[in-house]
């Protein structure tokens, strides 16, 4: 018997003498291109020349060395600079409510006032940034980050449902049996730090008395575009005894006369007024009506911190003091910290290129550095007495069959 392969009957178009790869071809091109399909180029198609180091033992050996070689200099140059910030600190409130304490207070609102001597004990440059210190307040807690309206604070009247449900419960109060809106609502515009801070004696190197500035302490950015006072409100200079000073349809009936800190008279006017109560009216003895929610040291306190332990900037002198400077400071006593057991603590220093002092950044230069120096050693010697081939096959394992 002859071994013949069998060949299947020819179909009607093998008949006609069509080629079947020529016909799958035909196929293939009346496809249309597909959609968002990248172009065939080598970045699309990721075909771009690539660098792939290997870490041969004396290239990292010799990274090692170089990494410990620069950051143990640097790390010291670091501390040097951190060394060379003047700081003056004093605690005037512990907490505790110890009644030893000249500061120290146990109720809100509570206008004790103490004074607070410090005594430069090297020369310090200007300028000269004032902080107040507080201590195991969480400020970067989400339900207190989250109690704000940022649209209040750049001045609309209106709530959303949503940012009123998250300046609850600090939203809308009850009072005299009417209810009144907080402007602005929130946990963090009101708990604001209200301790005043006067600069009362200290004298510069020209010999004239030292004036702490309050202006220019809160970033630009917030101060252009994240707070306005509300929509409607007005203010102007104008004579004490003068009525209708006001741009609006506003008279004297709805108008409030202030006298500024500079004995100069304003009138200004707040948009539902008797229904609404103001920043000023909160905090009435550190908040001008004028200024309301711009005021610096609220948009200072407004932007949280991150760690329960931080500072925030009260002022600054702007000119340089010498070595056996007293300056003494009045501390008008407001703000509670005995039911949280933090600490208010009052901070005079002058910056660096890095900021304030910061020893820690240079100790981490340093630590790193000598690590670098003993992996460097470590990995030398193994390298030295017990040397590993590149790419030796020994070590290379393959699946088992």
């Amino acid at each position: 018997m002859n071994d013949t392969s069998y060949v299947p009957p020819a179909t009607g178009k093998a008949q006609e003498g069509m080629n079947p790869t020529n016909s799958v071809a035909a196929s293939n091109d009346s496809i249309a291109p597909r959609e968002n399909e990248p172009k065939d180029g080598a970045l699309y198609q990721q075909r771009m020349k690539a660098w792939y180091p290997i870490l041969h033992p004396v290239w990292v050996i010799a990274g090692l060395l170089i990494l410990g070689i620069v950051f143990i200099p640097v790390g010291f140059r670091l501390i040097a600079i951190s060394d060379s910030v003047v700081e003056l600190s004093q605690m005037y409130d512990s907490g505790t409510g110890d009644v030893s304490e000249d500061c120290a207070i146990t109720e809100p609102n509570a206008n004790q006032i103490c004074n607070l001597k410090f005594t430069a004990d090297k020369d310090m440059e200007s300028p000269i940034m004032i902080y107040y210190q507080i201590d195991n307040f969480y400020q970067n807690h989400r339900k207190y980050f989250m109690s704000r309206d940022d649209s209040q604070l750049l001045g609309k009247l209106t709530q959303t449902a949503l940012n009123s449900k998250n300046c609850e419960p600090l939203n809308k109060l009850k009072k005299n049996g009417t209810t009144i809106t907080l402007n602005p609502c929130g946990l963090i515009a009101n708990t604001l730090f209200n301790d005043i801070i006067t600069l009362v004696n200290g004298t510069g190197t020209d010999g004239k008395p030292l004036a702490m500035l309050e202006n220019g302490i809160a970033w630009e950015s917030d101060l252009d575009f994240k707070f306005h006072q509300p929509h409607d409100f007005v203010s102007k200079e104008c004579d004490c005894d003068a009525c209708g000073c006001l741009e609006q349809d506003s008279t004297c009936n709805n108008s409030t006369l202030y006298t500024g800190t500079d004995g100069v008279c304003w009138r200004y006017y707040y948009p539902n007024d008797d229904t609404t109560q103001y920043l000023h009216e909160t905090y009435p003895k550190v908040i001008s009506p004028l200024k309301g929610v711009t005021d610096e040291h609220f948009i200072v306190w407004m932007r949280s911190a991150a760690l329960p332990k931080f500072r925030k900037l009260y002022g600054y002198i702007d000119k340089p003091i010498t070595k056996g400077t007293e300056l003494t400071f009045q501390i008008d006593a407001n703000w509670i910290v005995n039911r949280f057991k933090g600490s208010k603590t009052l901070v005079l220093t002058t910056t660096s290129m890095f900021g304030g002092k910061n020893p820690a950044l240079g100790k981490y230069f340093i630590g790193v550095g000598i690590f670098c120096l003993i992996s460097a050693l470590f990995f030398g010697v193994k390298h030295a007495i017990w040397p590993r081939k590149l790419a030796d096959p020994r070590y290379l394992k393959y699946k088992e069959d």
